[in-house]
């Protein structure tokens, strides 16, 4: 497993709730297999007051990841370089060495005229998808001056216009932008059981040097063959055992708990930090043994 920035262990996103129990606790066994921690940088950048004091307080403490929400690499409007200049400035400020991004899109619209829908919707697995996404990606790493990791999105209905399987139109825009992988292990499940196919050869066809870290997270079940990503349920057995075979297959490599609804007590969250925890050193154990 290649090494592409400097975090490393389990990590947990950054929820405004979770930041005095975080705060309260810190130094104390009961957290400390929190390595870093993620937030989105359009919730953090130019703020000021108590919210800039709590920033101050983690980048101080914690290996920072940045994971955006509105960047929009599949969609048809340019890219909002005024938006990737404050990222910049952002991630250089709080030397935060890792950006990443959803691959799909957030925007409806073009020639310069764009609003912003309230979801993340898939990108047509195409050939010209392909050359369009890459470019988008290779100017958002020129601007940044940097690499940056794309995650594998979850989606609930094919564009039928596809030529190609996720997984191909996934590495084949990972070869044309040269870019990082940001592994999203839920995402590979929820879309498992919506589309039908087995999440583990998937898994196997993962481009395992590419991986920056990854996500797991719970989700919801609307019915037997229809997941709906929410980040707002426990980590399921299925998409624990694909963590596992990840770490068998690839080493172990930095895992961030998501948890964006329905978010209980940091002690009750820390039981899924701590399996990560204890995947990855079962792991390690292995590899060395």
């Amino acid at each position: 497993m290649a090494s592409h920035n400097q975090i490393q262990g389990v990590g947990l996103g950054l929820k405004r709730e979770l930041i005095p129990q975080i705060q309260a606790l810190y130094g104390q066994a009961e957290i400390a297999n929190i390595n870093f921690v993620e937030i989105a940088p359009e919730n953090w950048i130019d703020v000021g007051g108590k919210s800039a004091k709590q920033l101050n307080w983690f980048v101080e403490r914690y290996h920072i990841v940045c994971h955006g929400l509105c960047l929009s690499l599949g969609g048809l409007a340019p890219l909002n370089t005024d938006f990737l200049k404050q990222v910049k400035s952002f991630l250089h400020q709080y030397q935060i060495p890792v950006y990443t991004e959803h691959l799909s899109y957030c925007t409806d619209g073009y020639k310069g005229e764009q609003g912003y829908l309230y979801d993340l919707l898939p990108i047509p697995f195409t050939e010209e998808a392909v050359h369009y996404v890459a470019q988008r990606i290779r100017q958002t790493q020129d601007i940044l001056g940097q690499r940056i990791g794309i995650e594998n999105a979850s989606f609930y209905v094919a564009a039928p216009v596809s030529e190609m399987s996720e997984l191909a139109f996934l590495k084949a825009v990972l070869d044309e932008a040269d870019c990082l992988l940001h592994l999203d292990i839920n995402n590979i499940y929820v879309n498992s059981v919506n589309f039908n196919f087995n999440p583990h050869e998937f898994l196997r066809g993962i481009p395992g040097n590419r991986i920056i870290y990854s996500h797991v997270a719970g989700h919801y079940q609307q019915t037997p063959n229809l997941l709906i990503d929410t980040h707002g349920e426990d980590v399921i057995d299925p998409v624990w055992a694909l963590l596992e075979d990840a770490y068998q297959l690839f080493g172990v490599f930095p895992t961030l708990l998501e948890r964006d609804t329905n978010i209980p007590p940091l002690n009750i969250l820390m039981s899924e930090v701590n399996k990560i925890t204890n995947l990855q050193h079962n792991q390690d154990k292995r590899s060395t043994s």
